[in-house]
């Protein structure tokens, strides 16, 4: 069973974090994971290739963003708790300059 390298706490930079959500790609899957305790891997839909997503959700990993975990041959991917404690409010501020779902009425 594969199990990811998540970098520590004292590793995560303010420059790591914003350069990971530089792309709409991954700003998509943070705003998915926002409203959601954890996503299976395969549950996520972007229009892309698999090993795309598989490089996006690295991206996120390796730059202390989200935390994966394996469950048989499943991949279980949610934010990284402690990052709200590292950069308070950032993820916050960053999800709510993102443009609204058409159709939203918000």
């Amino acid at each position: 069973m594969r199990q990811y390298r998540h970098p520590g706490r004292e590793e995560i930079t303010l420059t790591g974090v914003l350069g990971a959500l530089s792309d709409p790609a991954r700003l998509s899957i943070v705003s998915r994971l926002a409203g959601n305790p954890e996503i299976n891997w395969g549950d996520f839909d972007l229009a892309c290739a698999k090993s795309t997503l598989s490089h996006h959700l690295k991206v996120l990993r390796d730059a202390g963003v989200v935390t994966s975990r394996t469950d048989g041959t499943r991949c279980a991917v949610a934010l990284r708790p402690e990052l709200e404690e590292i950069f308070p409010g950032l993820l916050a501020s960053v999800l709510a300059c993102l443009p609204k779902p058409a159709g939203d009425g918000s």
